[in-house]
């Protein structure tokens, strides 16, 4: 009697869990904070215009202050960014600090784009120099000196002092809701007020710009932020019962009503 063969049996595809809502804001809140990080190359950028009189009396292509520009932008609008995906998520756990984190982030984002204005300022001032000459070109060099000094104070105040407030802000409540391990903001924590006394140091005459020492207060708050931002990318929120009551806020059944 012949014996029918059965073909092997084969599973059924895997069913992919769907991404919940926590982790898709800790994902788009991570990429943000990842592109923050993309105005690294600004420093190399703006190397001629540090000295900015003999940049603006000279000629050549001015497009890496363009771009040096248009970089900074990106980091505005990616900090807004920041603040607006994770203010549902931390005001949970402190609604004033959560909101006192988004103001400054707007606020840090005002101060780049007037920095940036000073910059575009300095190459409008660099073309119309080449059609001026004596007391003219005096006085465009003059108003170059005070756009390029409002630069110097925006950067100091925006991406110094800010940072080192947000630090505190949010490295706060993310200690405290656990949302993310805690040696995280822990470097936040204690390296955004060094940055805040180092930038009143500037300030007050004690350094004239943030390097050597005062500089040091920059690596842990910069190395907050980028943890913080592979953290989320790759792990999201750590199980807590804020992210708990968010998933089950946008679950199906709390949407039709239905109590869960």
């Amino acid at each position: 009697m012949a014996t029918t063969v059965q073909p092997p049996a084969t599973k059924p595809p895997a069913k992919r869990i769907p991404m919940t809502s926590t982790r898709k804001t800790a994902l788009v809140a991570g990429i943000f904070y990842l592109i923050t990080f993309i105005s690294i190359p600004t420093l190399a950028l703006y190397g001629p215009i540090k000295n900015h009189q003999n940049w603006i009396l000279s000629s050549g292509s001015h497009t890496a202050v363009l771009v040096g520009g248009f970089l900074e932008v990106i980091v505005a609008l990616a900090g807004i960014g920041t603040a607006v995906t994770l203010y549902p998520v931390v005001k949970r756990q402190n609604e004033s600090l959560a909101l006192g984190f988004a103001a400054a982030r707007v606020l840090e984002a005002s101060m780049i784009f007037t920095g940036v204005v000073s910059l575009l300022s300095l190459v409008t001032l660099r073309q119309d120099l080449g059609a001026a000459a004596g007391a003219n070109a005096a006085a465009l060099v003059t108003t170059g000196a005070s756009h390029a000094a409002v630069y110097k104070w925006t950067v100091l105040l925006g991406q110094s002092l800010m940072p080192g407030i947000n630090a505190l802000l949010l490295g706060s409540l993310m200690y405290r809701s656990r949302l993310v391990p805690r040696i995280i903001p822990l470097m936040g924590l204690i390296g955004g007020p060094l940055l805040i006394v180092a930038v009143f140091a500037t300030l007050f005459g004690q350094h004239s710009s943030l390097t050597g020492l005062a500089a040091l207060p920059v690596i842990p708050v910069a190395a907050w932020e980028l943890s913080l931002g592979v953290w989320l990318v790759v792990k999201g929120f750590k199980s807590s019962p804020i992210t708990a009551a968010m998933d089950a806020a946008s679950s199906p059944l709390a949407e039709r009503g239905v109590a869960v």
